[in-house]
């Protein structure tokens, strides 16, 4: 049977409480010898778990020869078993031919947003945090630099690669005891911004439409039933089942005519960042919703019902 990419993500959360885990990996290097994999190009990621395997339980020769053979399939991402096989090379005691390993992938700090995970990491594990520090603070120098703005990124997604430098830089100054310093400053306010954009996002997710409002919304914008329910029943299940899954959610009673106002004569209302900066208005204002109510009192949804007659069966789907 031919193993998907699905039953080898499963095998990197069970392979290690296997009976015999080095066996699961010897099965993964045959799987790939006999071509029993789904996807060819999954190839190279078999071989890196078979290698994560070996190494757990220190078979270093094994797992070196199973990240060699990773490295020599055609993947996407041969720097993560470059850098994996820099950090079996650590714990092998091989210590500069893991560092000449590391050298080739210290271009990729300042292209790709992985990089500064995986080759931190593996300079973590041969005790080199102060040279994983000084490769980031470089990288984002330099990414700064190229960058060329005079003012700092607005957000976490107009920072880009610098966003995941930064958050890494920060971990380990922070391991390392280090006092914070501008670059620090500019990370923490880049994830309080992330966080700030999540939380909004999430409103857009919870904006309720009484009946009325509802009906008015998807005559006015039909590209809209995708996001609130094709129906006004539809559009209370959804929230029903949204808010029940969440921890202590905000319910936010919005209009058309707001909507509007708030998206100006320039602004499109059915733009999810529209949406979005309108829930953020409302969450600071008086449009909370009580939820849940008592079983036995009123709906949330204005329907005069009682919640448990009404919109509480809605969250079983």
């Amino acid at each position: 049977m031919s193993l998907t990419r699905a039953d080898l993500d499963n095998l990197r959360q069970s392979a290690l409480g296997a009976a015999d885990p080095l066996g699961v990996a010897a099965d993964l290097a045959d799987a790939v010898e006999a071509g029993r994999l789904a996807d060819p190009q999954d190839a190279g990621y078999a071989l890196t778990l078979a290698a994560e395997i070996a190494e757990s339980r220190s078979k270093h020769e094994a797992a070196l020869r199973y990240a060699g053979r990773a490295l020599a399939q055609d993947g996407d991402q041969p720097g993560s078993a470059k850098a994996l096989r820099a950090r079996i090379l650590f714990r092998s005691g091989r210590d500069d031919e893991a560092m000449t390993e590391l050298e080739t992938l210290r271009p990729l700090l300042t292209e790709d947003p992985d990089a500064a995970a995986y080759v931190s990491a593996a300079l973590a594990v041969g005790k080199r945090i102060e040279v994983a520090e000084q490769w980031l603070t470089d990288a984002v120098r330099s990414t700064l630099a190229e960058r060329g703005a005079s003012t700092e990124p607005a957000s976490a997604d107009d920072a880009g690669l610098l966003f995941f430098l930064l958050q890494q830089r920060h971990r380990l100054r922070h391991a390392l005891g280090r006092p914070h310093d501008a670059h620090d400053n500019l990370a923490d306010r880049l994830e309080t911004r992330l966080a700030n954009q999540a939380a909004t996002e999430t409103a857009a997710d919870l904006l309720f439409w009484p009946e009325a409002e509802f009906a008015s919304l998807v005559q006015q914008w039909p590209a809209l039933a995708e996001s609130y329910g094709k129906s006004w029943d539809e559009h209370r299940a959804h929230l029903e089942q949204d808010l029940v899954s969440r921890t202590n959610p905000v319910l936010l009673r919005a209009s058309v005519a707001g909507l509007t106002r708030f998206a100006g004569s320039d602004g499109d209302p059915a733009d999810p960042e529209i949406r979005a900066g309108y829930a953020g208005r409302l969450a600071g204002a008086s449009a909370q919703v009580t939820w849940p109510p008592e079983r036995n009192g009123s709906c949330w949804c204005g329907s005069g019902a009682k919640y448990k007659k009404c919109c509480l069966p809605r969250s079983r789907g």
